[in-house]
């Protein structure tokens, strides 16, 4: 029988080797992207489930290697436009191609008022 302190571990352990795949996942997206698109995108669905099955939470630079919109990888100046934007606050947006749908990611930090 195990006893928590080892459940904890083992649930600690697996989280950590579902990162380490996550983030070979997405390295090999990158890399067979331009020959075979829809292989990379088979590598980016099965990165999301994993994170989904071990409860991880993708890190920004991964996050926002996806549309959230479709759910598709996204490869600057290949399948999506980048652009900043100075109105109101500054901000980039991503444009995807496959959708259409755009992010918005703001520049300035959250902690710092304005004046």
């Amino acid at each position: 029988m195990v006893n928590r302190r080892m459940r904890h571990r083992l649930r600690r352990e697996n989280k950590r080797i579902a990162l380490e795949r996550i983030f070979v996942l997405f390295n090999m997206a990158k890399e067979v992207f331009r020959e075979e698109p829809e292989l990379a995108q088979y590598y980016i669905t099965l990165a999301k489930k994993i994170g989904m099955r071990y409860k991880v939470k993708l890190p920004i630079e991964l996050r926002r290697m996806s549309c959230k919109h479709c759910k598709s990888f996204i490869f600057p100046g290949i399948n999506c436009r980048v652009r900043l934007q100075q109105r109101r606050e500054p901000h980039v947006v991503i444009t995807c191609f496959n959708c259409g749908g755009f992010m918005r990611i703001p520049l300035r930090n959250r902690g710092i008022p304005r004046r």
